[in-house]
Parts: C-alpha cells; sequence; structure tokens
C-alpha cells in the first residue's frame, strides 16, 4: 500500500466529467522487421513487462469521507484484458483517421476502480502500420516517467536476448485491500504532521512572493504571469468532447536553427507554436494586442527519484508574442522571457507546487472544483489564467521495437481544464519533433488548420536563419547547468555569449550583448 503525494491527489480531484485527467499517446508501429507481431503478441509483451511497471497493477482505494489522499493497492483482480483492446480503421487509414478515432479515447475518463490505464492496438492503417493509443492517468505519471514506461516497454532491437530487469523481476503478489479502519488510522496519522507542513509552506511562499513583487516592479519583465491572459474563445468552459491533431518537423534542422540564431531549442520549439498560433488567430479574428499566457510543465524530478513513478513537475509560464508581426522580434522576446521565466522560477522554489498541493484535502479541491464548473466561473472572468498548456519531452534518439515492432512516430497529449482547452506537447524521437495538439472539439473545431499550419511556421523560422548563415566560432556553445532548485537545464557557457537578435538583423552576424556585472549562477 503506497499513499498519493499532494499533487498526485490533485490530478485526481481536479477531474470533472468534463476535464478528464489522463494523458495520452498516439504511436505508429511499423510491423515489416517483426517475424509475428500481432495483437496477441503486444498482450504476452505487456504482460511479460508489467512487473517493471507498478501503476499498471494498482488500483486507488479512497480513504473514507475523502479525509486524506487514497492509496495505491496491486489490484487482485487485474485482468490485462480489460485494458488492452483491439480496434480498427477502415484500410488504407490515414493519421488524420487515428487522430480522429485517438479523440474517442480521449473523450472518454478512466474507470478509478481499475487500473488507470487504458491500450487500443488499432489495425488499418495506410502501409501496413500499427496504431497503439495509450491512455494513463496523470495521478499515475507525469512526462519524465512517461518516458521512463517507454524505457521498460520497448526495445533496441525487433528481437532481443532476454532482459535481466525483466528476469530478476519480483514475481508479483496482490495487496491486502485496506478497509475502512485502516484507511482512517492511516490517515489520522498523516495528518497530525498538517500543522508543520502548513507553516513551512507558508513561510517560503511568503518569501518567494516579495521576490517576484521585487522582480516585476523592477521592470523590464517579460516573463509570463497568471491571471494576465488576454480572454480567447480557447479560454471557456470546456465539454467532454475532444479533438487532436499531429504534427512534425525535423529535429536535426530545428537544432540547426538553433545553433544559426544562438537561441536555445526549446526556444525554436515555442516560435514555431507562437508563429502558428498566430496565423491561427488571425484566421478567427482573435488576435490580441498582448502575449498569449501559456503554462510549461517542467519536471523538478532529481537524480534519486528517476525511474519512480508519480509527479515531480512543477510550472512555469510562457509568455508568447502573437501580437508581434515580425518573427524574430517574436524570437527575441520569447528568448528572453524564458530566461527570465526560469529565474523566476528557481526564485518561487521548485517544489512550491507540490508543497501547496500537499495543504489541500481532496474533498477541498473537488468541491472547488465543482463550484466552478456549476457557476461557469471561468466565463465570469475578463481574463483568463492561463491560455494553454505546452510542454516539451525530451525523447530518445535511437530506434525503438515494441513486440518486434518498430516505432515509427510518437505524439502525446496533455489534459485541458476549464479556461484552457488547448494542450500542446511535444516530444523529440530520431530525428523528429512530434507534436501533439489536443482540444475541446466545440471549442477548437478547426484544431486540424492549427496543426497545419507548424510546417509554414518552421519554415518561416528557417529562413531567418537562412539569411543569417552559419554559426562561427564565437557561437554559444550549449552545456548543462544546475539551478538553485538543483534541477538541469540548458543554458550558454558564459552570459557573455547571449544573443542580441535584433543587431544579428541588421548586421547579418554574430555579436554580443555587454557582459552582466556578475555572473548568473
Amino acid at each position: 500500500m503506497e499513499r498519493l503525494s499532494g499533487l498526485d491527489a490533485a490530478f485526481l480531484s481536479l477531474e470533472s466529467p468534463a476535464a478528464h485527467m489522463h494523458v495520452l499517446s498516439v504511436a505508429i508501429v511499423d510491423p515489416s522487421d517483426a517475424t509475428d507481431f500481432d495483437f496477441g503478441r503486444l498482450r504476452e509483451h505487456l504482460l511479460e513487462r508489467l512487473p517493471l511497471i507498478p501503476p499498471f497493477r494498482r488500483r486507488l482505494v479512497n480513504v473514507p469521507f475523502g479525509l486524506h489522499y487514497p492509496v495505491w493497492v496491486e489490484d487482485p483482480f487485474f485482468d490485462i484484458d480489460y485494458h488492452v483492446q483491439r480496434a480498427a480503421i477502415p484500410f488504407p487509414g490515414t493519421k488524420h483517421q487515428l487522430a480522429e478515432f485517438a479523440a474517442g479515447v480521449a473523450g472518454r475518463a478512466l474507470d478509478r476502480d481499475r487500473p488507470l490505464w487504458e491500450m487500443y492496438y488499432v489495425e488499418g492503417l495506410e502501409g501496413g502500420c500499427v496504431g497503439l493509443i495509450s491512455k494513463v492517468h496523470h495521478s499515475a505519471i507525469d512526462g519524465l516517467s512517461g518516458v521512463d514506461i517507454m524505457a521498460h516497454l520497448f526495445d533496441l532491437e525487433p528481437n532481443p536476448a532476454p532482459r535481466m530487469d525483466v528476469v530478476l523481476a519480483p514475481d508479483w503478489e496482490p495487496d491486502h485491500v485496506p478497509n475502512d479502519a485502516e484507511l482512517l488510522g492511516h490517515a489520522m496519522v498523516s495528518i497530525m504532521r498538517q500543522p508543520v507542513r502548513i507553516a513551512r509552506t507558508a513561510a517560503k511562499m511568503a518569501g518567494s512572493a516579495t521576490k517576484i513583487v521585487q522582480r516585476v516592479r523592477g521592470g523590464n519583465n517579460k516573463a509570463g504571469l497568471p491571471m494576465t491572459a488576454p480572454k480567447l474563445t480557447m479560454n471557456g468552459m470546456i465539454t467532454p468532447h475532444r479533438k487532436i491533431a499531429l504534427a512534425s518537423v525535423s529535429l536535426s534542422e530545428v537544432k540547426r536553427v538553433k545553433d544559426v540564431l544562438g537561441v536555445k531549442l526549446n526556444d525554436v520549439v515555442l516560435a514555431i507554436a507562437t508563429s502558428a498560433l498566430r496565423e491561427y488567430l488571425i484566421s478567427r479574428d482573435e488576435l490580441p494586442d498582448k502575449p498569449l499566457i501559456c503554462s510549461v510543465p517542467t519536471s523538478v524530478r532529481t537524480e534519486d527519484q528517476k525511474n519512480t513513478m508519480g509527479n515531480r513537475v512543477s510550472s512555469l509560464f510562457a509568455s508568447l508574442p502573437v501580437h508581434i508581426e515580425e518573427p524574430l522580434e517574436r524570437l527575441q522576446h520569447i528568448h528572453e522571457a524564458m530566461s527570465q521565466a526560469k529565474d523566476m522560477h528557481d526564485e518561487i522554489g521548485a517544489n512550491t507546487l507540490q508543497d501547496l498541493a500537499e495543504l489541500a484535502s481532496p474533498a477541498m479541491l473537488s468541491g472547488v472544483m465543482r463550484m466552478v464548473t456549476s457557476l461557469k466561473l471561468t466565463d465570469r472572468f475578463g481574463s483568463a489564467v492561463h491560455n494553454a498548456v505546452i510542454s516539451n519531452v525530451p525523447g530518445p534518439p535511437f530506434p525503438l521495437y515494441i513486440a518486434g515492432g518498430r516505432l515509427v512516430a510518437m505524439h502525446p497529449f496533455g489534459p485541458i481544464f476549464d479556461g484552457a482547452a488547448l494542450n500542446l506537447t511535444v516530444i523529440s524521437y530520431l530525428d523528429s519533433i512530434d507534436f501533439g495538439f489536443l482540444a475541446c472539439r466545440e471549442l477548437m473545431p478547426d484544431l486540424d488548420s492549427l496543426a497545419v499550419l507548424v510546417a509554414s511556421a518552421f519554415d518561416e523560422i528557417a529562413g531567418l536563419a537562412a539569411t543569417i548563415g552559419a554559426p562561427t566560432p564565437s557561437a554559444p556553445a550549449t552545456t548543462r547547468r544546475t539551478t538553485r532548485t538543483g534541477v538541469a537545464s540548458e543554458t550558454t557557457q558564459s552570459p557573455a555569449t547571449e544573443i542580441d537578435l535584433r543587431e544579428r538583423r541588421a548586421t547579418g552576424g554574430l555579436s554580443r550583448v555587454a557582459p552582466r556585472s556578475s555572473p548568473r549562477r
């Protein structure tokens, strides 16, 4: 028996009939390298790997009256045939048809009386490929733990030798399901420690708030701030119905562009998203006169928390300047805003979101969500908390195989909420960056047109790189730094090598901004 963390439990409490707190992936698998890839082999493959993936055999047990967070127990009634299902689309099925099928899967909540995951084996794709649609509740995994699950499920060759982690996996035994008295007893012991947590979190938040106010008052702040987002159609109350769209760009080309322009890879991805969103909003006659504010989930998983399940995430806010017409100026804004947002995130503290989640009971969070939904509070405010969620997850640069079939593409999708009906999740695989757009069908029925704009948005920024030319030896070399929160992030070797993109556009080459008075740590 293992109790959920406050953040894990929050994803359960925030769920409503319209807001489903699960994450999805749509994978395309080519079975041509396999001798016997089919539904039966996939089922056996999953059964073999289940001991490596604890959430796949655990189900929730709720504490009476919602007094404390639920607990995970090994489900004594686990049934693989409930979780792995077979489906088909008319041959030759396109990626668009696969996305439509996945949207239907996304629009159905998971059964909380069973382990919180499902997988669909979808036949009928063009070229003889198979679609694998996976759905896992966010209370069980975050972005990086999802990548860990990929590492357990996928192999590096079609027919690998027996893996030692599988051979040595302990035999599975179901848990004793605790009764109400046992659950209440464990809950009371944990609740007795709450006053100490409240005092520590309050002191930490007071210090963080002071630093943020000082930074904002200091001027020239481009970092995104919640509650300052323009109100758009996508920022209304959502329905249970989903729309999914897919897009991809070349990873090597994105890397070339970021090297030429002297920015980070994530800056280029955000610039592509910003350009696509700008054109999309123009087509809807909704272009605002200020930046969009997007929540960006950020991993705070430490080295000793690797290969553990659950959520170790925080969030920062990206400012996407869709109102700026000139693309290089947009990129400059994103580059500076993300740097400031990361500094602001460090000052708030990596674990603040998790600390706050620990203070709220499941009953309280569920009550708040019911009030927001019933009173339609999202529609009553003149501004949005944030416009959308954007997440960028690094994936493997080498080919992967599952049950002998070769992984061709992987498109991820995160949840949406009342007030933020669009989620854009990005993952890299081999030489591709795969975009996954998920939205409320009623608020964004034309989501496909947004995904189509990704190609032209990338062409636009690649054109900027072409006008500047190849990087010179003075271009910043990317390395790794550790922030004050202990989380690794990309930066350049020296603050003196940061690029002023406006000056580069004027001169056609590389230039340096003046060094700061003291190096950033």
